[in-house]
């Protein structure tokens, strides 16, 4: 459930639990109405609880949104590191990542590492 109809369904399941004792105060409701009224409360206390524990969609990962856009050059020597991008290591977080136009890289030299997108190392 996408966060606008999650808050959606909140607020209209406060208004019908709120609603209900202001029925049951201001009219002297007959058995119909009162039964009417439980069944209006239950429905909005049900609607409420079920999307609170709604879970946002499959396609939109929870946790940081790595964008990399238009990156540059980086050149790393002598076991030097460089990136221009972002890096996140390995086993940290969750997410989507996204590199666009992705510029030069250049590593030299034992234990040198240059990046221009995202680095999950």
């Amino acid at each position: 459930m996408s966060r606008g109809w999650k808050i959606t369904v909140v607020v209209v399941a406060v208004a019908g639990i709120v609603s209900t004792p202001l029925f049951w105060l201001l009219n002297s409701p007959d058995t119909g109405q009162l039964v009417g009224a439980s069944v209006q409360a239950a429905v909005a206390i049900a609607a409420l609880v079920w999307a609170l524990f709604q879970q946002p969609p499959t396609g939109q990962a929870p946790g940081p949104v790595d964008v990399a856009v238009s990156t540059g050059k980086a050149e790393a020597t002598g076991g030097g590191s460089a990136g221009t991008g972002v890096r996140r290591p390995a086993g940290e977080g969750s997410g989507s990542a996204t590199a666009e136009r992705t510029g030069d890289a250049s590593a030299d030299g034992a234990g040198s590492s240059a990046s221009t997108g995202i680095d999950y190392s």
